[in-house]
């Protein structure tokens, strides 16, 4: 299977025109971003969890990081509310549960294969620095192949990145303008290599996920 998988070019999913696709788990629902692979696959998914789902343990051979965006997800290393922000890397095993119900951004198999830097962040407790005038920063992870973080663009506030090495954008909440769109809760924007990226915040201003550099290593990654 593949979907959007031709990472050279600008991607725009918006949440609302993507429909949900039912899981071979029972009660597990997904909206696929990007993919390439069947069950096992480098994938980029937004996933919903009916109350209840729970899953057997599993290893993580090409690494795991998520974003919760509703509801509670939990593991063996405890509760991670909306918010949170969490990598699980290659080898790692959990047997994880939504007791009430959960809605996470999902990456798999995105890793390098050396990786072994497990990350566990709840946004609503770290502490946010000032990274320009009317943004606010969530630093999440760093390494040589990607930098992870979290921000809050003040209404109108015009907010330029580096976009060399590829970008993902997910919309946490608010909504900005990027290139002639508007993206709002829970829409997501992949720009590939060599692009470069400037957005301006909505009336209400905008939370936002975002992740550079990682895209220069799609096809290691991929395979």
């Amino acid at each position: 299977m593949r979907v959007n998988a031709n990472f050279n070019e600008r991607t725009l999913i918006h949440f609302e025109e993507n429909d949900w696709v039912a899981s071979p788990m029972p009660g597990v629902e997904r909206k696929m971003l990007d993919r390439i692979g069947e069950e096992v696959a480098r994938a980029t998914t937004i996933v919903r969890f009916a109350p209840g789902s729970a899953f057997s343990s599993h290893t993580h051979d090409g690494g795991e990081e998520y974003l919760v965006l509703d509801g509670t997800f939990k593991d063996e290393d405890g509760d991670f509310p909306t918010g949170s922000y969490v990598r699980n890397p290659p080898t790692s095993s959990h047997t994880p549960a939504a007791q009430d119900g959960a809605t996470i951004l999902v990456k798999l198999h995105q890793f390098d294969a050396s990786d072994r830097d497990q990350v566990q962040i709840d946004s609503g407790k770290a502490s946010w620095i000032e990274a320009a005038d009317g943004v606010s920063r969530l630093p999440l992870y760093t390494d040589v192949r990607e930098t992870v973080a979290m921000e809050h663009w003040d209404a109108g506030t015009v907010r330029s990145l580096d976009a060399s090495g590829g970008l993902e954008v997910f919309v946490i909440d608010g909504s900005l303008n990027e290139g002639g769109d508007t993206l709002s809760r829970w829409d997501w924007l992949r720009l590939p290599v060599g692009a470069s990226f400037e957005a301006t915040a909505g009336a209400n201003g905008v939370r936002v996920w975002i992740k550079t550099g990682h895209l220069s290593h799609v096809e290691e990654s991929a395979a």
